[in-house]
């Protein structure tokens, strides 16, 4: 298992923050995944990063979502965030993962989830998927509730506000650019990625045109082989890639130079250029 990335790290900032995504290949043994994710941490931890993402479906993953995925389905106070805020604290970092949440009331369906631990392990933000992935012959909202449209899910470290989002999200532009809209300066997006023809160019085209048109970096881990594409990266706002994966198990890490953000916002200053906003569809 490859654990370092094969790109370098960029050179330290004065006031960097140090992101760290994680790119991993969860399986359908909970227990099994926060070990491993808790190795990715460690890593991403030794290298000084202050924000650790995870891929979404960390909890549990498999190739097609069926009823396997609701029978694993837990509480936000289940097992599997208590150990995410075990492996937080233990390394004093921020941690965003992917989990499977059990959807109150409903015995049929999941909601497909993003939580935040801080390093006191404590859960933070959490973020349920909006958009669901009902596309390339696959049926999410099968299994998978759509969640509640509500302000956008954002987090603040040292300063720096993260905004939050999942995998097929990428594909709305209108999502993202609300959550830009509401102040962040970093997207994370977790993803499983599902490979296919063209699927990681559309995946890497996707993921620098949000930093470009938002003016944001981009932290984007993704399943590693064989159920994700690999191919998470970590993208500055101009869309410069600062670092990247193949499909194999890793951790790439850069920083987050508010400096750097603040003279590329006011070369091209697009988010306050726009004259349109964004409303719910119902």
């Amino acid at each position: 298992m490859q654990l370092d990335s094969s790109a370098p790290n960029q050179p330290q900032a004065p006031n960097q923050l140090d992101v760290a995504v994680v790119q991993f290949a969860p399986g359908t043994d909970p227990s099994a995944n926060l070990s491993a994710l808790r190795e990715h941490v460690r890593v991403a931890g030794d290298r000084g990063a202050a924000v650790v993402v995870a891929p979404e479906y960390s909890m549990f993953a498999v190739g097609r979502l069926d009823e396997r995925v609701v029978a694993v389905a837990e509480p936000l106070t289940g097992p599997f965030v208590t150990g995410l805020g075990a492996i937080a604290r233990e390394f004093g970092v921020h941690l965003v993962a992917g989990m499977v949440e059990r959807v109150e009331g409903d015995d049929s369906r999941i909601y497909n989830t993003l939580v935040v631990l801080g390093p006191d392990g404590n859960l933070g933000t959490v973020y349920r998927k909006v958009h669901l992935y009902d596309a390339f012959g696959h049926r999410e909202s099968d299994v998978v509730a759509a969640g509640p449209i509500e302000p956008p899910a954002t987090f603040v470290v040292e300063g720096v506000t993260f905004g939050m989002q999942t995998c097929f999200d990428l594909r709305f532009p209108e999502g993202i650019r609300r959550v830009a809209a509401a102040g962040a300066q970093v997207l994370v997006l977790p993803a499983q990625w599902i490979p296919g023809p063209a699927k990681v160019d559309q995946w890497t085209t996707l993921l620098r045109a949000r930093a470009i048109e938002n003016t944001v970096y981009v932290a984007a881990a993704d399943q590693a082989a064989p159920r994700g594409a690999g191919a998470s990266m970590l993208i500055d706002p101009t869309g410069a890639v600062l670092a990247e994966l193949g499909d194999e198990p890793g951790v790439l890490t850069a920083g987050i130079d508010l400096a750097r953000l603040a003279e590329i916002r006011t070369t091209n200053p697009s988010l306050a250029l726009r004259r349109f906003t964004i409303t719910e569809r119902s």
